[in-house]
């Protein structure tokens, strides 16, 4: 270890999106192996890494440096298009020494992404002025400003824009950097440089832009570049560095580099020494629910409120009257007391944990959302077992119906937010989120970033590419790599003989390996989480960075880091099987005449449904139209919703193996057997078996005594099997055991060894609820309605010719005749049309679905025929049409 060890100022990581080969993990390794007390992350322009980079800095015991290389505009506004020819963006390299300038520099990223992005987010001196509090600023690489004008011999304007820079950073927290990379440019200015320095009285510090950290992964990184910009390794004119000096370099080379100017290694010290940022984690940014000023003055507080609208929830669920559960009530007195004493229980903990304002929020939302009449589903998860929930209408799904345990949800023993996943109709969870916005304010509400990887499969066949593989050879190999989404190339090269043979005989593949090992694993692209929504209590980026995916705001930071600096996710998913329910619904209403149909209300013991699921008759039926649910169906017999839950439970890897037992109880209860005498009540739902992590719960409370909190704890250690932590519980679970029942230490064990087992692979129960009486939904519409309900498939499927024929075929098979467009019967979409003479209904292609119309031309031609009825010919339909709308292509299209 070196005796007088530097900090590295310039460090590139995988986060640089193909510019950095440098995986945290193998980094912050390295530079403690090398005796570096401080490591300073500056990715180019953003600050994507910079949370997983401070924790894992700090878990290898180098201290994180925050920072970023931003993209500096020295000669023009940002938000101003450059002149041609000139150069359009500078580099600078900006440290934050302490949570001021963490935020400043949040604030500098943030405003480059949303405002000044032109090719490169870009940040101009005004904004540079303007958040230089608690930052430190460097002179920068070569193409910084300064050394940008030294390269074109232009002293006094470097010496003019050195002066500006002191007068934003100050002179002590202002550094010129020297680099030496075995560039001709960099020893060119390397004397006008120290020259400055001394001028202005400047302390100089060396550094290394790091793009990889091995002195020999030069080769995998320019396969890198060639990767990013879809060039080949032998285009002699591509992007390319030719230095191989780009790697976390050691103090000795470090100190040979720059053994003129030896204060400039121990300056980079003096660096480390005044950045002393520690990450604001752990503190909450939740939004705060604000009453109206009408409510304030019925309502003291949020907490009286909520149980306000809980009482509410009470009356309208269960007819229960709070202050009078006894009188009136359509649910027996003990059982009122029960949901009574649960209800109070459930807000106790949820004001406890600090979550009210996160049960109003959702309640807000997905009332907005209800009360115009956008589908919302009856929830997933474990939310969906909170009883509060359920009267809130946040889920509906009655958890004391369904044996649905709160501590799933919210533990107050084992704090952590708690998360709804809520499922919107696909067509219209945009509004919702717009209402979110308006309401919380568009600066506090972001979608969350994603970043895409390179697997083991994708960087063979990308580094094939570059190497100018043929394609065949290219698909070959990367068939050889087993079909595991999470293998890696040093795993695969273990499982697979014949990779191992390719490897060792063929150079191309050896090369194309040996360079996949350091890539795969490293960041691709960005993208937007799919359902994942942050709102926060402040404008967000005095938070958290962001930038914009797909003209949307977005977090720069992905999910956990989120969620550790105390900031609420919330998980708005766009499910399209509510959309085909509430199109079914609405077929429903308008074809039957049936106005006040509402599939929320009918009742989960229809026989037609039953029928039809242990016909196996189940395509789009949701989670039950693959084969081997349909086979399954045909196993199962089912005749109760329940049995659907268990179904969706059983249906996966490791319980698909207990099916047989889960039958055999079935149809012959004299085959069930129980574990233990103590867990019958717990398995009997399920006729011997565990299913759910819900019975390792109650498991847990019956054998050994836990309170349902503790018993969630245990069945998540369980779950990630840490040997120290279950070691723990199975010394408590034996302790309590013994004290609750008089069990001995070997029977106790038995079953601990059991639950476990069973605790590896349940399932929760919340969620299969929850997807079960969607699939009964789907279901019951197919069994009683199936023209009304095939049309609404057809239609969620438009633009999707397979998907669309697979479903007509369906449909025939189902005896539902299936026509072409008519202008007179044809709605938008396909549309169901009344049972003629013979008894049968059938379903008319839509007129929207027709290439070449769109909605609004169908849109214009169904509100003229509503209003004045059906055109009675052609001149009729040319008299009557909207020319703005319907012009000549429309015509010719549905010619």
């Amino acid at each position: 270890m070196a005796t007088t060890p530097f900090v590295h100022l310039h460090v590139h990581s995988d986060y640089s999106l193909l510019d950095g080969c440098c995986r945290l993990d193998t980094l912050c390794r390295r530079a403690y192996d090398l005796g570096m007390p401080a490591l300073a992350l500056t990715d180019h322009g953003n600050l994507f890494g910079a949370v997983d980079f401070f924790k894992t800095a700090k878990a290898h015991d180098v201290k994180p440096l925050v920072g970023c290389e931003i993209y500096l505009v020295y000669d023009h506004k940002m938000n101003e298009r450059p002149e041609r020819n000139r150069h359009c963006y500078h580099h600078m390299g900006l440290l934050a020494r302490n949570l001021e300038g963490y935020r400043n520099l949040t604030q500098l990223v943030s405003d480059a992404h949303t405002r000044g992005m032109y090719y490169k987010p870009r940040t101009d001196m005004e904004q540079l002025a303007r958040h230089a509090k608690g930052l430190i600023g460097f002179t920068g690489c070569l193409k910084g400003v300064v050394p940008q004008f030294l390269l074109k011999g232009q002293y006094d304007e470097a010496r003019e824009a050195l002066s500006r820079f002191i007068a934003i950073f100050g002179r002590e927290h202002f550094f010129v950097e020297l680099q030496d990379h075995g560039l001709p440019e960099q020893v060119k200015i390397l004397s006008p440089l120290l020259k400055l320095a001394s001028e202005f009285n400047l302390k100089t510090v060396c550094s290394n832009d790091v793009h990889y950290v091995e002195q020999n992964h030069w080769a995998p990184h320019d396969a890198l570049l060639c990767i990013q910009t879809g060039t080949k390794l032998n285009d002699e004119k591509r992007l390319r560095y030719a230095a191989k000096q780009f790697y976390l370099k050691t103090h000795e080379e470090m100190a040979h580099c720059f053994r003129e100017v030896p204060e400039s290694l121990t300056n980079t010290l003096e660096v480390a020494e005044m950045c002393d940022l520690e990450m604001p984690f752990g503190q909450n940014h939740y939004p705060v629910f604000k009453l109206s000023d009408e409510l304030q003055k019925t309502y003291p507080d949020n907490i009286a409120y909520l149980k306000h609208l809980c009482i509410q929830g009470l009356k309208e669920r269960y007819g229960v009257d709070y202050a009078h559960p006894s009188s009136g009530s359509d649910t027996d007195s003990a059982q009122a007391r029960t949901l009574i004493e649960r209800m109070d229980y459930e807000l106790a903990t949820i004001a406890k944990t600090g979550f009210l304002d996160y049960f109003l929020i959702v309640w807000d939302f997905i009332d907005w959302a209800r009360r115009r009449a956008i589908p919302v589903g009856p929830g997933r998860g474990s939310g969906a077992g909170c009883l509060v929930a359920y009267l809130l209408k946040i889920t509906d799904i009655d958890p004391l119906r369904f044996k649905l345990l709160f501590e799933r949800f919210l533990n107050p023993e084992r704090i952590s937010p708690p998360d709804f996943d809520i499922d919107f109709c696909k067509r219209r969870r945009d509004e919702v989120l717009d209402y979110v916005r308006d309401k919380y304010g568009r600066e506090c509400v972001a979608h969350i970033i994603t970043f895409g990887s390179f697997g083991a499969k994708m960087i063979v066949r990308d580094l094939a590419r570059v190497l100018e593989l043929p394609y065949s050879e290219a698909d070959r190999l990367a068939k050889m790599v087993p079909d595991d989404i999470k293998i890696t190339l040093d795993a695969a090269l273990e499982r697979s003989a014949e990779l191992q043979t390719e490897h060792r005989r063929n150079p191309k593949a050896q090369e194309i390996l040996n360079h996949g090992k350091v890539i795969e694993g490293m960041v691709r692209n960005t993208g937007k989480h799919a359902c994942g929504i942050l709102i926060a209590d402040q404008p967000l980026t005095q938070l958290v960075p962001v930038t914009l995916q797909e003209g949307a705001l977005t977090t720069q930071y992905s999910k956990d880091p989120i969620e550790d600096l105390g900031l609420l996710k919330m998980d708005f998913l766009g499910l399209k099987t509510l959309t085909v329910i509430a199109d079914a619904q609405e077929n429903v209403r308008r074809v039957r005449k049936l106005t006040d149909f509402d599939i929320e209300r009918v009742s989960f013991d229809d026989p037609k449904t039953f029928a039809l699921l242990n016909a196996a008759r189940t395509i789009g039926v949701f989670q039950l139209e693959s084969s081997g649910m349909r086979a399954l169906c045909r196993q199962f017999k089912i005749a109760t919703i329940d049995e659907i839950i268990a179904l969706i439970a059983l249906y996966r890897p490791g319980p698909m193996d207990l099916i047989p037992d889960y039958i055999r109880g079935k149809n012959d209860p004299s085959t069930v057997r129980y574990p233990h005498p103590l867990l019958e009540d717990v398995c009997q739902e399920t006729y011997g078996i565990m299913v759910y992590q819900e019975q390792v719960i109650e498991a847990a409370k019956r054998i050994a005594g836990y309170t349902p909190g503790a018993a969630d704890i245990l069945r998540r250690a369980m779950g990630k099997k840490k040997r120290a932590e279950m070691s723990q519980q199975r010394k408590n679970f034996l302790r309590g055991a013994k004290k609750t029942n008089s069990l001995s230490a070997d029977k106790a064990g038995e079953i601990f060894d059991l639950l476990e087992k069973f605790a590896g692979y349940g399932f929760n129960k919340s969620h299969s609820a929850a997807y079960a009486i969607l699939a009964y939904r789907t279901a019951y519409l197919k069994a009683n309605y199936p023209v009304e309900f095939m049309a609404a498939t057809l239609s969620s499927e438009l633009g999707n010719a397979d998907k669309v024929a697979y479903f007509v075929d369906e449909c025939l098979a189902m005896n539902i005749p299936v026509y072409g467009p008519d202008i007179n019967e044809s709605r938008e979409n396909f549309t169901p049309l009344p049972e003629g003479p013979d008894g049968k209904g059938s379903i008319r292609f839509g007129l929207a679905a027709v290439k070449g119309v769109g909605d609004t031309a169908a849109q214009k031609i169904l509100a003229e025929r509503d209003t004045n009825g059906p055109y009675k010919h052609f001149d009729d339909f040319a008299t009557r049409s909207d020319p703005r709308a319907v012009n000549r292509r429309v015509y010719e299209h549905l010619i």
